[in-house]
């Protein structure tokens, strides 16, 4: 990797000290952007498809009709990765509506701006080191998600100030992540994780109908457990079910599946398995497998 960390900005890469956008931008402005965090394992994006499909929802929802194909936005993502010499790593793909006249009204005509950044992360697959800090201390925060008819939940956005806000929260009590409901109290999401939990009849996840990210890996995990035949439910959850349940954990493209040692103070141990329970594990486990199977050949099978 070179010394400097090389970003992609409107087509052209450039050191991370010079990459830099308009104040005029309404991505800076007013939040006025799409964007999708993606991981690079072994020099190629996981479920690339299914992020340009999410990335294209969002741009649908906000109106923003930016006229770039997903095999440039690829090509750009893959330019990055091969400028920093990076094979595993952290990628964000960002498209705003770009420079416009400083008012709210969109214009119809978009020149958009694209950034792609990559940072390091270690390998992913089987054997490999968690890149989160351990076991997570989850805490219900005041701050709610907003009802979908306030702020599209499917919509991955440059606007996260709900998320920020409840973050903020979490310093009282110095807790890894929040636990934020929807606007009549039941259990929504993470600030930037999906959420799942297990109560000994099911793995159980907030349903999409509520104001949930509809997730890339939250996909992954429903599919590999579906594929193991364990139980499945997508549905409304109050709170307290999460602080009582056997298991519980995160997921982020990031992260990946974080275990979760307390809910609001309570150690999660229902099953007397400790925090990484077993259904934790055995999912976690299989997701290190298909990671290392699809993009690294296999190799430490």
């Amino acid at each position: 990797m070179s010394e400097e960390l090389r970003y992609h900005v409107d087509g052209e890469v450039v050191p991370a000290s010079a990459a830099t956008v308009s104040v005029e931008d309404r991505g800076f402005a007013y939040g006025d952007a799409a964007f999708e965090t993606l991981r690079a394992y072994g020099g190629e994006i996981f479920r690339w498809d299914d992020h340009a499909a999410r990335l294209a929802d969002t741009c649908e929802t906000l109106g923003l009709d930016h006229g770039i194909a997903d095999s440039d936005l690829r090509a750009r993502v893959d330019e990055t990765l091969a400028a920093n010499d990076l094979a595993d790593a952290y990628v964000k793909l960002s498209v705003t509506r770009g420079v416009q006249p400083g008012t709210l009204d969109p214009q119809p005509e978009v020149d958009p701006t694209v950034v792609v950044i990559a940072k390091p992360l270690p390998r992913g697959g089987v054997d490999s080191e968690p890149v989160h800090d351990g076991p997570a201390a989850l805490q219900t925060t005041k701050t709610r998600k907003p009802a979908s008819r306030a702020l599209p939940a499917d919509a991955k956005t440059h606007n996260y100030l709900n998320g920020i806000l409840a973050r903020l929260e979490l310093r009282v009590t110095g807790a890894d992540e929040a636990l934020m409901l929807d606007p009549d109290g039941n259990v929504a999401e993470g600030a930037t994780s999906n959420l799942f939990f297990a109560d000994g009849t099911a793995l159980k996840t907030p349903s999409l109908d509520g104001p949930i990210l509809p997730g890339v890996t939250r996909r992954t995990v429903i599919e590999i457990a579906e594929a193991e035949g364990i139980p499945v439910e997508e549905g409304t959850y109050a709170p307290d079910a999460v602080r009582e349940a056997d298991e519980v954990f995160l997921t982020n493209s990031t992260w990946e599946l974080r275990p979760v040692e307390t809910v609001d103070g309570l150690r999660v141990d229902g099953d007397g398995e400790g925090v990484e329970g077993p259904l934790t594990a055995l999912i976690s486990r299989l997701f290190d497998r298909r990671v290392e199977e699809q993009y690294y050949d296999g190799e430490r099978l």
